[in-house]
């Protein structure tokens, strides 16, 4: 299986995404398409075992907010302000 350059953008965008507290794998799901259930399968096909099984520990520690329901509702957003668009799943030029 061959992965092209924008294919691996995506996987590295995702990601990092993953990794930050704050965006929900909702966020991820509505951009990419993935439920949380391919965000773990392709977290743990493309980290370290040691990276992959920090990353569950933190998401399931509660100080993550990786899911919508465990969120403060007065956050409405999936990013933060100065944040830069990202239209059509793709990270706008820098």
């Amino acid at each position: 299986m061959t992965i092209n350059n924008n294919e691996r953008m995506d996987i590295n965008r995702i990601i990092e995404m993953a990794w930050e507290d704050r965006t929900p794998f909702e966020a991820i799901n509505s951009q990419f398409g993935l439920s949380e259930a391919a965000i773990i399968v392709l977290m743990r096909r493309e980290l370290k075992r040691s990276s992959f099984n920090l990353w569950r520990k933190r998401v399931n520690s509660g100080v993550s907010q990786k899911h919508l329901k465990k969120r403060n509702p007065e956050i409405e957003r999936f990013h933060s302000t100065s944040q830069r668009a990202i239209t059509l799943n793709k990270i706008s030029k820098r």
